[in-house]
């Protein structure tokens, strides 16, 4: 093959693998396709959640996710028919996932991708739990927020598996999960959690090369806008509910990563260390964030208040402690090591 041909075909199976990573890319409760939606006007709508499942997401937010799991797994027995319980303990099993998983490389603190574990296994169950349970709740009456849990629990397996590789499951996911956003779009406009989904959406479409645009409109894939992601975003991250803190955090990652804008991500994701100076994650993303900045004192100061973090972090994971240790020593490496 011709060395020509030989390239354009390596860069379309790359695209390709990038437009299949588009759903993972959805991420955390990435809802909907419709580019055309606007962040929703007025008062924004609360869900109705059990004061337990609220009190568990401030406890995995403050950086113990184990003791999150558990109050998740009390409000399974108490409320069975429920997907809330399951779904907002997959959501503390990947936080778990994320933190583990993450790697320093070429100065970007990033996720490369997964492999099979018995971890990811549970979470891919509990996962799916919540979607049967919120597929039988919707059979026996449609609600706006039912359709956002059935959309979160097959956007939160789409995630997993396309960091696997999987990329027919991860599309078919993701479809789903757009199917029941859009729905619940539909019958309530005025959930803001919708537009964490939006704003990923129409923020990852756009970074899209020139080869994957030809691809996603052969396809059939709307386009969507940066500008519009950031927007519906911080309308998230505002207003939100669920996702309120997802909307934060992938906002500042994705203005770091993608836009090299990291003065305007820090400032995205510093009350995040605030309001939980406590989760190594954010304390680790601000340090990766800081080091980029070449603000080497403040970047230090992350990675020392992770490595104190991690000396107080709970005793029922000691893997997941040992991995924000290393990380906050392999970044304060990196901040002494001469430049190349």
């Amino acid at each position: 093959m011709p060395l020509a041909s030989s390239n354009l075909v390596g860069n379309i199976v790359r695209d390709s693998a990038r437009l299949a990573r588009l759903f993972l890319l959805l991420l955390l409760f990435a809802g909907t396709l419709a580019a055309e939606q606007v962040p929703a006007q007025g008062a924004a709508k609360r869900l109705a959640l059990p004061q337990e499942a609220r009190d568990g997401m401030e406890t995995l937010y403050r950086g113990d996710p184990d003791a999150a799991i558990q109050i998740f797994r009390r409000l399974e027995t108490s409320q069975p028919e429920s997907p809330i319980g399951y779904l907002l303990e997959g959501n503390a099993r990947w936080w778990k996932i994320y933190l583990r998983s993450l790697e320093f490389r070429w100065n970007m603190l990033d996720i490369q991708a997964l492999g099979a574990s018995q971890e990811n296994e549970v979470f891919l169950n509990v996962i799916d739990k919540a979607a049967s349970l919120a597929e039988t709740q919707l059979q026996r009456g449609e609600t706006a927020p039912m359709h956002i849990y059935a959309g979160m629990a097959y956007l939160l397996r789409a995630r997993l598996i396309g960091l696997r590789g999987d990329r027919s499951g991860t599309a078919r996911a993701g479809v789903r999960g757009r199917a029941h956003f859009l729905r619940a779009k539909e019958l309530d406009p005025k959930l803001a959690d919708a537009d964490t989904g939006i704003g990923l959406y129409n923020y990852y479409i756009d970074t899209l090369s020139t080869i994957a645009r030809v691809l996603r409109f052969l396809m059939g894939i709307p386009g969507g806008s940066k500008l519009d992601g950031i927007v519906q975003l911080t309308n998230a991250m505002e207003h939100g509910d669920l996702t309120i803190v997802e909307a934060r955090f992938y906002l500042a990652k994705n203005l770091r990563f993608y836009d090299w804008e990291y003065e305007r991500a820090g400032m995205v994701l510093e009350p995040l260390t605030k309001r939980y100076p406590q989760n190594p994650t954010f304390a680790l993303m601000l340090g990766n964030i800081n080091a980029l900045l070449n603000r080497k004192e403040k970047a230090a100061a992350c990675y020392h208040a992770v490595e104190a973090i991690s000396k107080s972090m709970p005793a029922s994971d000691p893997g997941l402690r040992d991995r924000a240790a290393a990380l906050a020593r392999e970044g304060l490496a990196a901040l002494n090591a001469p430049p190349h």
